[in-house]
């Protein structure tokens, strides 16, 4: 028997009160919903059966593309064999492994894998390490981290504390004590410049300003995103990085970079630490670790800071005393290290980098169109800033929502549209998601 065929949205039950969505205007939402069924490699399926190029990789995350049949493979092999192992006292050799070969990836020295299950909790277990390293070396009394406007990092409430974007912090009282932030490096003559900026270096100086202000023996650490990603692809000036790792070694803070979006090729090398030169004593990961297929993070830590932690604690004792229940699940170990091999086996690191001028040549391109007021980009990852339209973020929100209903999927923080494709996009991508982004400007 024939029936007349329903499209899951005219189904009443599918969006509900029941799920309350994160960062999301829910009521909004449920007028308006955008409901992904289905996803392979460069593209979604929305419920109506329209194809949506995704270009922000999910979200800063599917490097390799999506639905990966390599890593549903290994995923549901690896939970046919092992369901679950307690992480504390006990082990399995898929952590190992995973372990082994990032630190292969990381930047030299950092050969020390903790792992986690979200960027969020990187940060938190970042902040947890440097304070144990100095308390470690006699020096308990650094306990202030300095970040910086505009920045993100997560979502737990050392995250939050940390960050510089202010939705992200004004509602949930002061956050954690003893945090300061340095001014952001998002200066106007750097405008519609590709790359490093030739202004704002000396940015960098506000640590050294901290240190006179607070003293260099009540710092922990400085804590900075490479390259600033959900606040808007904040590139660094050219020496911004380097001058924070001069001062920090004068001073004997530790360099903390969150490369939970700039990691995994998406500055056209391993991590942004090799693009820019500049080694951090501490690096978390999360997004492309798993190529999002399971949830989970990392943080890379440098043999000075874990020889420390280790050297302190006596023997038969638990030297680092933190840690989570699902820290190093042997399923997203086994995403992780068959998302290693697609990296590895399809050069997708060295492919973006060969993509990226032609990927910036086509972003840099929407500049004439009036809306914009401001492009930045390096390797594969831009953003395009909307001049506002009533309060700040309406308009980016609205230009989301119509590039969604004309094809494509991206991420926009504010007004500003946050574009960063996966790394097996070929030209004609870019030129699709180019297309529908003038199109789309041309009206919003």
């Amino acid at each position: 028997m024939d029936h007349a065929e329903t499209s899951l949205r005219e189904k009443p039950s599918l969006v509900t009160d029941e799920y309350w969505m994160p960062f999301t205007p829910n009521r909004d939402f449920r007028r308006e919903p955008k409901i992904i069924v289905r996803a392979e490699g460069m593209y979604y399926w929305s419920d109506r059966g329209d194809k949506v190029i995704d270009a922000s990789s999910g979200l800063f995350c599917v490097n390799a593309g999506h639905a990966r049949k390599e890593i549903a493979d290994a995923v549901g092999a690896q939970l046919r064999e092992l369901d679950f192992a307690a992480p504390f006292t006990r082990g399995h050799p898929r952590q190992f492994e995973f372990a082994r070969r990032l630190a292969k990836l990381t930047p030299a020295g950092l050969n020390h894998i903790f792992f986690t299950n979200s960027g969020s909790e990187s940060i938190d277990s970042a902040m947890k390490l440097a304070l144990a390293y100095h308390q470690a070396r006699g020096q308990g009394g650094r306990t202030m981290f300095v970040s910086r406007e505009r920045a993100y990092h997560g979502v737990n409430f050392g995250g939050v504390s940390l960050a510089g974007i202010v939705n992200n912090r004004r509602r949930y009282g002061p956050g954690l004590p003893g945090i300061v932030h340095m001014r952001h490096t998002h200066l106007p003559q750097n405008h519609l410049v590709r790359g490093e900026g030739e202004h704002g270096a000396e940015l960098a100086d506000d640590l050294s300003r901290f240190v006179t202000l607070h003293g260099a023996e009540n710092i922990a650490a400085c804590v900075v995103e490479p390259i600033a990603g959900s606040s808007g692809c904040l590139v660094p000036p050219k020496g911004y990085l380097k001058r924070l790792r001069e001062i920090c070694d004068a001073h004997g803070i530790l360099l903390v970079f969150d490369e939970v979006i700039t990691g995994f090729g998406r500055t056209g090398q391993a991590f942004a630490s090799h693009s820019f030169g500049v080694t951090p004593d501490i690096m978390t990961m999360a997004k492309g670790l798993t190529n999002a297929a399971q949830p989970m993070g990392a943080v890379a830590i440098s043999e000075r800071v874990h020889d420390a932690i280790m050297d302190a604690a006596q023997e038969g004792t638990i030297e680092f005393f933190h840690g989570y229940t699902y820290s190093g699940h042997p399923a997203p170990c086994a995403a992780g290290i068959a998302t290693l091999d697609i990296y590895e086996r399809e050069g997708l690191f060295e492919r973006g980098r060969a993509l990226s001028p032609y990927f910036l040549d086509a972003v840099f391109g929407l500049e004439d169109i009036p809306v914009v007021t401001d492009i930045r980009g390096y390797g594969m990852f831009a953003a395009v800033d909307l001049a506002p339209s009533g309060l700040p973020g309406l308009r980016g929100h609205a230009f989301q929502k119509k590039l969604f209903d004309n094809g494509l999927h991206l991420k926009t923080t504010g007004d500003s549209a946050l574009i960063a494709p996966p790394l097996i996009a070929e030209k004609k991508h870019i030129d699709v998601i180019a297309d529908i982004l003038r199109k789309t400007l041309a009206v919003i």
